[in-house]
């Protein structure tokens, strides 16, 4: 290894906005169930599916819609 390095011709990580941030949530056993399965199926961990699925809803703009039949 060198002593010293010289970063004046460096570049910014161009991935660095899109670096992912831990968060806690709490999510119903079912919905974890469900997305353990299609890891399963895909070979996917499931964390990273549910990630996937959450950029597509912000990605496509989804509007939440929900009713609830009494």
């Amino acid at each position: 290894m060198r002593k010293e390095y010289d970063f004046t011709e460096g570049v910014k990580n161009p991935y660095a906005k899109k670096l992912k941030k831990q968060i806690t949530m709490n999510v119903d056993e079912e919905v974890i169930v469900y997305f353990k399965k299609q890891a399963s199926k895909t070979g996917i961990p499931y964390q990273t599916l549910i990630n996937l699925y959450l950029a597509d809803c912000v990605k496509n703009r989804r509007k939440l819609s929900m009713s609830w039949d009494e």
